[in-house]
């Protein structure tokens, strides 16, 4: 037996055409309306997973580059999750959802008023992925703001929102019928908040959060957050419950990316009980090990075809065309307009330093090149193989757990949870039953 981890699925392609480009797409889900994800969602609860993170963005891209955010749906379109979420609620008991927020996006007082409405309507199984891009700007008639300045603003808006939430005192609340006495006015906080970036007055209209037995329990909406730069993950460690990553292949690598974490939580006055660290990753799993060399040994020479659709993708992330480039020479570092983030072109280059050192081709082969995850050279393998890794994960830099990427999909959560989860069961990493407490109490029931 195995100590036991928490899980989750994050919905990577955002509320959009699910199944797009894939054959399950034949299954004919109206990938618009809320059954395809209500059926999910409900799987997902019954796998005994904690909690699903949905992605978002706000925009569709540049102006010069819309063709290639929707011609094969990789950017868009994209529905708004948060209006997702009641449904997921209304299918599911346990299950905590997470739609991508954008402080950009949402003045405090209304995020505030619809987030608290969201947690009392869901049973405290609410929470907001707090992402910081600013390429929407445009959008809200707001100046665009650097990457550690977006961080500012993003803690100023949180921050706020919490202050609202807690604008109710604790004795606020009375609800006494037989007096007739609802709630006690001189208790309520209407403070005025003058800040770099917000401008407004509380207290807030909505009711405040009773706590939930413990100090770690506490009714407030759960936080998750992105991000490893140093600034990302400073605001992880003030401001989060769940922090994300992506997931690598090494324990030594796991453990202190956790480090890092956990440190910064502890600047601020906070511990490791106070943050679930959660790696994203998204696993092939086989029927068995020959089937798993078939697929890795296929990957090592990809066709033009196959690297054409993975120029695709890349080209909707960066807003650039990479499919009408010599695949046999580097890529020219002009071609990048000062909209792509230096991020997104390191992204790219993966293993490589520069533009320079490869052809297209070379980049996109080394994307197609997939490996063993018995080797840890990669993410496929049979579903004893990936428990092996989860195992070894937890065991080893004591991993808090995962977060399965893919499309909220029946037939992508089957594809890599039917054998998976019976396994993980048996060995003790993944619940069986879920507690009190909605969703922050089942992140702190272990």
């Amino acid at each position: 037996m195995s100590r036991l981890q928490h899980f989750g699925w994050f919905l990577s392609r955002g509320f959009g055409p699910h199944g797009w480009g894939h054959p399950y797409y034949e299954w004919n889900h109206r990938w618009h309306g809320p059954k395809l994800y209500q059926q999910s969602a409900r799987d997902l609860e019954q796998a005994g997973f904690d909690l699903v993170i949905v992605e978002d963005a706000l925009s569709l891209g540049n102006a010069d580059t819309l063709d290639l955010r929707v011609r094969s749906a990789y950017g868009g379109p994209k529905h708004d999750p948060l209006l997702l979420a009641p449904y997921l609620f209304a299918a599911t008991s346990h299950l905590g959802i997470a739609p991508t927020v954008n402080p950009l996006a949402y003045s405090p007082y209304q995020a505030a008023r619809q987030f608290a409405t969201m947690q009392h309507l869901s049973d405290y199984r609410f929470g907001i992925n707090v992402v910081t891009d600013v390429g929407s700007s445009r959008h809200f008639g707001a100046e665009p703001l650097a990457h550690d300045a977006a961080y500012d603003r993003a803690e100023e808006w949180l921050t706020a929102v919490r202050r609202l939430w807690h604008s109710w005192g604790p004795d606020a609340l009375i609800a006494d019928a037989a007096t007739a006495h609802f709630a006690d006015g001189s208790k309520l906080d209407a403070f005025e908040h003058r800040g770099e970036h917000y401008r407004f007055d509380g207290p807030l209209n909505a009711l405040p959060f009773p706590e939930l037995g413990s100090e770690h329990l506490s009714g407030d909406p759960i936080v998750v957050s992105p991000g490893g730069s140093g600034r990302g993950l400073n605001f992880a460690g003030e401001q989060s419950d769940v922090q994300l990553a992506l997931a690598s292949l090494d324990v030594d690598t796991i453990r202190a990316y956790r480090a890092k974490v956990i440190e910064a939580a502890e600047g601020h006055g906070r511990s490791a009980r106070d943050i679930d660290i959660l790696f994203v990753f998204k696993p092939i799993v086989t029927s068995s090990s020959d089937e798993a060399q078939r697929i890795v040994d296929a990957s090592a020479h990809p066709d033009d075809a196959t690297l054409l659709q993975i120029a695709a993708g890349q080209s909707s992330d960066l807003e650039t065309d990479l499919t009408v480039l010599d695949l046999d020479k580097p890529i020219d570092p002009a071609i990048f307009g000062d909209h792509v983030s230096r991020g997104s072109i390191k992204g790219l280059l993966g293993k490589f330093d520069s533009l320079a050192d490869a052809s297209l081709r070379d980049i996109l082969t080394a994307k197609a090149k997939l490996g063993r995850i018995s080797e840890r050279a990669g993410y496929v393998g049979t579903a004893d193989e990936i428990a092996d890794f989860i195992q070894e994960l937890g065991d080893e830099a004591d991993n808090d757990g995962f977060i399965f990427s893919g499309d909220l999909h029946p037939v992508t959560i089957h594809r890599m949870l039917d054998e998976l989860v019976p396994i993980l069961r048996r060995r003790g990493i993944l619940r069986t039953e879920f507690g009190d407490g909605g969703l922050r109490g089942n992140l702190r029931d272990f």
